[in-house]
């Protein structure tokens, strides 16, 4: 009878310590399991979803702007001066509701800042510098052209030969290994490479938009690159040469009045230390502040919170129904920004270049 006492006891006991051990485990939560669909959602890139167009009417176009850059010629100085050289081909067209281009103006904004081994900008801060169709024949192709043609004379050819054809068809123009030209209607007029424009002129007919332009109406581009942001290395800080460039495409009626627009800007920056050494990778070609939209970063900084290309795209609009005149009579304060009370709320950047770019588009388009 002791002995089945004593059992009893011992189990009580064990049951009483592993009750009190279990109350000293730390208590484990169980997983909560999320449904499938309150799983967090991973950003995608945003991208600009097309935006659909009425189909033009008849006798309409569209109207588009293309910039393709490269700094790839920039070299270092040395023996001799360095150079920070942009090349920016620069194409505007018209096209139709087929797709064919109506009209396509060709140019280049090639731009050489010099700077010496000991890392100082060479030119005039103030230097205004001419594209190859406002130099044309002090560009100098001429005396080296197996044809005896300038620059602006072979662009214009190129410009005009691609006229009533769509894209696939200018992208089958046949070149050689170099990229000149091979076909017979051609050749006798265009001898420089041409697949950089073949490349400009697919993307400007990508970019086009039915603006209001008329098919009737004339085709002109307004380009002007200044250096003024340009600036020498010092033991510290690199040096940059910078060419600011301002490209405005606009189609101007019967009446000489503005009937469609497109303003764009580029920035094309060249580091350099203060041995006069390029420190910029060559290869990263410099895109405009259209095609950089939100990434340019204006708008955290703007009194309006309006984005760069938003407000040049607000000029542009501005200005449709104007004449040449009338543009340049839009009021500026001694800053050069927009004084009009109707343009001071969607306008905040400088507008001086685009008041000139007006002007030398609608010269070139009666030229």
């Amino acid at each position: 009878m002791k002995r089945i006492l004593a059992i009893l006891l011992i189990i009580a006991m064990s049951v009483f310590s592993f009750v009190g051990c279990a109350k000293d485990q730390p208590e484990v939560q169980t997983p909560v399991t999320e449904e499938p669909g309150e799983e967090p959602k991973q950003e995608e890139p945003k991208e600009e979803e097309p935006k659909e167009e009425a189909p033009l009417a008849e006798g309409a176009v569209k109207t588009g702007l293309a910039v393709v850059s490269s700094i790839e010629k920039s070299k270092d100085a040395g023996e001799k001066d360095g150079a920070a050289q942009t090349d920016s081909i620069i194409v505007a067209v018209t096209v139709d509701k087929d797709g064919k281009i109506v009209q396509t103006v060709i140019d280049t904004a090639q731009t050489q800042i010099g700077f010496s081994k000991e890392g100082k900008i060479l030119p005039d801060l103030n230097t205004v510098f001419k594209s190859k169709q406002e130099l044309k024949e002090e560009y100098g192709m001429g005396k080296a052209s197996t044809i005896d043609k300038e620059w602006y004379e072979q662009a214009n050819a190129l410009a005009e030969y691609v006229k009533g054809k769509t894209v696939e068809e200018v992208k089958g123009i046949a070149v050689d290994e170099s990229g000149v030209p091979t076909e017979a209607d051609l050749i006798s007029s265009v001898t420089i490479k041409i697949n950089p424009y073949k490349e400009a002129i697919e993307k400007a007919v990508a970019n086009a938009h039915n603006l209001g332009a008329d098919a009737s109406d004339k085709l002109g581009l307004g380009v002007v690159t200044t250096i003024s942001k340009s600036k020498d290395a010092t033991a510290d800080a690199e040096g940059l040469a910078q060419a600011y460039t301002t490209y405005t495409a606009a189609t101007f009626n019967a009446d000489g009045k503005v009937s469609s627009a497109i303003i764009d800007a580029s920035q094309s920056n060249v580091n350099f230390d203060a041995s006069g050494k390029v420190t910029s990778d060559l290869t990263v070609a410099p895109i405009t502040k259209v095609e950089l939209g939100e990434g340019y970063g204006m708008k955290k900084a703007s009194a309006i919170g309006k984005e760069w290309y938003e407000q040049a795209d607000a000029f542009a609009v501005y200005v449709i129904g104007k004449t040449v005149d009338e543009i340049k009579g839009i009021a500026v304060d001694e800053t050069g920004h927009a004084a009009e009370e109707d343009l001071v709320s969607s306008v905040t950047v400088g507008i001086e270049d685009f008041q000139s770019n007006f002007e030398k588009a609608f010269i070139n388009a009666n030229n």
